[in-house]
């Protein structure tokens, strides 16, 4: 259960504590007396204003009576609201029961009987209390700081005891392919004497490769449910503290753990935050990074799997792994977690939307299509924005509109509707995103327009031109490249056109542009000059990251090379831009009334756009027909 945020620690209550002491010993161990000098004492004694004495080893207290209202209020902390008290520190005075005697002073030793225990509570078990009480706090804040110094060598894992994971293979989808690589260590861990009788082995270590968001963890999890054996689950970066040695102690404490516990699975997620390669490394040999990573691979060796202890881990970095890892007899088995294809679209939507209530007209396959190249997160935030964005609208079921509102959302950004646009700039980007569409319409292999929109979404995005891909693709032609550098450069050449100048609004289109031209040149071996040869080895990168943010690339050429490689990309722009002019002006009636239509409602769908097309193809027909 959560700790609520009341009970966490702070300074405030070790002084309410201390408060709270210092008024329990006011109210119960002290009173209202004065101070005064032994022979001061003396003398109210013979002046007959003090008529009782109470002797203690520490104090000597006389009671003197008042018959003053006034004095009243004064004494109301006092045993008896009608005496005033006087005390003193007792002396070494053999006259003094004389003195008392002989001026008619009752006098008496002061009562120990329930006092002893209270003396005891409050003047040893308080401040013993006090103090283990502040201690634990304290140390319990030390344990939630990273692990503190005490418990530094001690492993973070999350474990999940025998029994105690719900999630199956049936949760998972979209990933058939891997799910069939992990039954069989699945199959081991239920019946491990089926192998080891016929002299086979399970392979020590699994790797699950793939882009961030695909459900590598979620596999890892569903093998451990389907095994039914004790999940040890930890990050790589929770090995590595600030202290050398701590990596490799947690490593050692994580295996010691799994081998008491075995069968089990160890799951470790991010391995490239401590199985980075240590060839070229900067650190040197006592980096902790690469003292974890030695340790890891000796505790991989010092294993066997006869015992049921199996090693999961997940990367999206499989190129800075080192090579030490993925050998036989470590990381043996590497299984590729990709993007789901359509099929595996639409088996993720209808897992996360089972619980989620849908209207007649959601059409799950439709909604696989437009989101080709989502990832299994992606598809369950758009099912979750869907279901937020029904709930924001007042419905009880979720609309298909509300999931195409959801992966515009996804794809493009938050719609700022509130942001007041010039009409003149308004005009700029109607065009700017007409010209989009209407080349992705008119250029052959181009995905279709899904939707034409001028309200601002996202980060600076003033409009969009959405284009969704019927079908996956797994490569493009030299053509279908320079068709997707066309649909870019239709914009600026629309504005150019129209207005007769250009703005800044291409800025991202042209430097996906330009990527796409270098790319074609560098990588893929389609110039005129240095056809089929591949310019850079360029690093793998992060898995399924954004072309354009693609990893850096090392030169290995000369610089007249580099000269012409930038040459043949201006080359390549120009080109396409002057052939994108050419069709917008072809089409310059219709460029105008799209742009109008936009202006006045703002978005366009699919079908809208479509009709306008038809509409525009229609009238060009008769007006051939009339010259005719």
């Amino acid at each position: 259960m959560k700790t609520p945020t009341f009970w966490k620690f702070s300074i405030l209550y070790i002084v309410v504590l201390i408060a709270g002491i210092a008024l329990f010993n006011h109210a119960y161990t002290s009173k209202t007396q004065l101070a005064i000098d032994f022979s001061e004492f003396k003398a109210k004694i013979e002046s007959g204003e003090i008529k009782r004495v109470e002797l203690s080893d520490s104090w000597f207290t006389g009671f003197q009576s008042i018959e003053k209202p006034q004095l009243r209020v004064e004494s109301l902390l006092k045993q008896d609201a009608s005496e005033l008290a006087y005390r003193t520190v007792p002396l070494n005075d053999s006259d003094f029961i004389r003195l008392l005697d002989a001026h008619g002073v009752r006098y008496y030793a002061a009562s120990r009987g329930g006092s002893i225990v209270l003396n005891f509570l409050l003047t040893w078990g308080l401040p013993i209390a006090f103090f283990l009480i502040v201690w634990r706090l304290v140390m319990k804040r030390m344990g939630n700081l990273g692990g503190g110094v005490l418990s530094s060598g001690q492993n973070k894992a999350l474990v999940a005891a025998e029994g105690g994971i719900a999630t199956r293979f049936s949760d998972v989808a979209g990933v058939d392919e891997a799910k069939d690589e992990l039954i069989e260590v699945v199959d081991f861990l239920k019946n491990p004497k089926k192998y080891t009788d016929i002299g086979g082995k399970i392979p020590k270590g699994v790797l699950l490769v793939g882009p961030p968001g695909t459900g590598k963890t979620l596999l890892a999890r569903a093998v451990a449910g389907e095994a039914g054996v004790s999940f040890f689950r930890i990050s790589g970066s929770d090995f590595v503290e600030m202290f050398v040695g701590v990596g490799a102690s947690r490593v050692r404490d994580l295996f010691n753990q799994a081998r008491n516990r075995a069968p089990c699975i160890v799951f470790i997620d991010e391995l490239d935050a401590i199985g980075k390669s240590r060839i070229n490394s900067i650190a040197g040999g006592n980096d902790e990074r690469e003292q974890t990573l030695n340790q890891l691979l000796v505790e991989m060796d010092g294993f066997d799997t006869a015992g049921g202890l199996i090693i999961l881990a997940a990367t999206n970095r499989p190129d800075v792994l080192d090579p030490a890892l993925l050998r036989p007899g470590r990381f043996d088995r590497q299984v590729l977690v990709d993007k789901p294809d359509l099929k595996g679209r639409e088996a993720i939507l209808k897992i996360h939307s089972k619980l989620v209530k849908l209207g007649q007209s959601v059409d799950i396959e439709a909604i696989a299509r437009i989101t080709s190249g989502f990832a299994g997160a992606d598809l369950a935030n758009v099912v979750n924005e869907a279901a937020l964005l029904a709930v924001r609208g007042g419905r009880s079921l979720v609309a298909h509109k509300d999931f195409e509102e959801a992966i515009e959302k996804t794809v493009a950004g938050l719609q700022k509707k509130n942001r007041i646009i010039a009409k003149n700039v308004r005009r700029v980007i109607a065009f700017h995103e007409t010209g989009h569409a209407l080349i992705a319409a008119f250029t052959p292999g181009s995905d279709p327009v899904q939707k034409i929109s001028i309200i601002p979404r996202g980060f600076g995005a003033l409009g969009y031109t959405l284009q969704m891909p019927v079908e996956d693709r797994y490569l493009m032609t030299q053509e279908e490249l320079l068709g997707k550098i066309n649909v870019l450069l239709g914009g600026r050449a629309a504005e150019d056109i129209v207005f007769g100048e250009i703005s800044t609004g291409a800025a991202n289109d042209l430097t996906k542009a330009t990527d796409i031209a270098r790319r074609m040149v560098t990588d893929y071996g389609m110039s005129d000059r240095f056809r089929n040869v591949a310019l850079t080895t360029r690093g793998a990168g992060m898995i399924g990251g954004n072309d354009s943010q693609e990893p850096h690339f090392h030169r290995e050429y000369a610089e007249t090379t580099q000269q012409y490689i930038d040459e043949e990309i201006a080359r390549t722009i120009e080109r396409q831009y002057s052939t994108v002019k050419d069709k917008l002006k072809s089409k310059r009636a219709l460029l105008d009334d799209v742009a109008g239509a936009l202006l006045e409602r703002e978005s366009l769908d699919e079908k809208e756009f479509k009709a306008l097309l038809e509409v525009s193809y229609a009238k060009n027909t008769a007006s051939q027909q009339d010259s005719v």
